[in-house]
């Protein structure tokens, strides 16, 4: 397949992709520019590792940062007056891709702080502090799917701003989600709002799950145990999707879409394979399916430019993901107990850590 045949990815499947990276060097090099154009790419997502990773050893940054570091005192707010103008380029360069899809796409998400993961009321407060600071209508601010997230998120969306909502890792999460966004889309109704300029996705992470799992499945031991490995994660969106299915194509949603309203699509997140037995491209291939999308690292879209296979490939395997969700509860797996409560710890704790570094680096140079 050549990189150019992902264009056609959401004509022929409804599946959009979209890049998880920013970097000025991507933005000065016009990167992103031609994987909008040749590869497809619909959007764009960032995180601290993300720009902990774009920041520090660049020389792109330097002027900016010793500007910022002169007019702002804290040194969160020189962070995010360093990146905002990453962000509004993104913004600006998938404008069109945003105005053609009439919002479907066309996004650049921003994470807030992981410090207030578990504040509702600061999770707000700043993400309506970031979409102001960025001032372009295709920012999406990024919440994470904690329980207080979760409820920032509803009332966010009751306010008319638009939300990924990261860090699931289980399809108890992606419910919870879907019911607070149809609150949501509820409330800012009856608050005169218009339902049609709000999006939401919810961001379903991948390979940590395989990851972990697969240690337990390890744990256990035996034939069917090595059987499930590799596995859990796939099942896991099949049964998020099937649920998508339910809430938004198969319930009373169409009154929310009469008013413009879109359904929260799911996001497969965290899609580059860790384990090098798995294929390259397993959270690609095996995720296409229509209204939904895949953020993809850059080797992960190179790889799958090089040798993947589109084809519909999710609503296919409905049965099959629920035989390993069941396979995965009989041997004492919980998705939705144990699994769900450490990938989410875990994945604060090291957006965190990220973000500490790189406030860190910021406050050294």
């Amino acid at each position: 397949m050549t990189a150019y045949a992902l264009t056609q990815l959401h004509e022929s499947q409804g599946q959009s992709l979209w890049l998880d990276n920013l970097s000025r060097k991507l933005l000065e090099d016009d990167g992103l520019p031609r994987l909008i154009a040749e590869y497809g790419i619909r959007g764009v997502t960032s995180n601290p590792s993300i720009f902990k990773k774009a920041i520090v050893g660049s020389d792109l940054y330097t002027d900016d940062l010793a500007e910022c570091k002169r007019r702002y005192d804290e040194i969160e707010s020189v962070y995010e007056h360093l990146v905002v103008n990453d962000i509004q380029r993104a913004c600006d360069l998938l404008r069109h891709v945003w105005d053609a899809s009439h919002g479907e796409d066309g996004w650049v998400s921003w994470e807030e702080s992981p410090g207030i993961a578990h504040d509702a009321a600061q999770s707000v407060d700043a993400a309506h502090h970031l979409r102001d600071l960025v001032d372009r209508p295709n920012v999406l601010i990024k919440v994470p799917g904690t329980i207080e997230g979760i409820e920032a998120f509803e009332r966010l969306i009751a306010e008319g701003v638009s939300v990924n909502v990261t860090l699931l890792f289980s399809l108890d999460q992606v419910k919870r989600v879907f019911a607070a966004y149809r609150r949501g889309l509820e409330q800012l109704e009856k608050s005169g709002g218009k339902p049609s300029e709000v999006r939401a996705v919810a961001s379903l992470f991948m390979s940590r799950v395989d990851t972990l799992v697969d240690k337990k499945l390890d744990a256990i031991g035996g034939e069917r145990a090595e059987s499930l490995k590799g596995r859990a994660a796939l099942a896991l969106a099949g049964m998020a999707y099937q649920h998508f299915r339910e809430v938004f194509e198969e319930s009373d949603f169409d009154r929310f879409e009469q008013l413009g309203a879109r359904p929260q699509y799911l996001l497969w997140a965290s899609t580059g394979t860790k384990n090098p037995a798995y294929s390259d491209v397993l959270y690609v291939e095996n995720l296409i399916a229509p209204r939904t999308i895949n953020t993809v690292p850059d080797a992960t879209l190179e790889a799958f430019a090089d040798h993947g296979k589109i084809a519909s490939t999710l609503k296919p395997r409905i049965d099959e993901d629920r035989e390993v969700w069941d396979a995965l509860a009989d041997l004492g797996i919980e998705m939705d107990g144990a699994v769900r409560d450490q990938l989410l710890d875990e994945g604060v704790d090291q957006f965190q850590a990220a973000f500490d570094d790189l406030l860190a680096a910021i406050e050294e140079s």
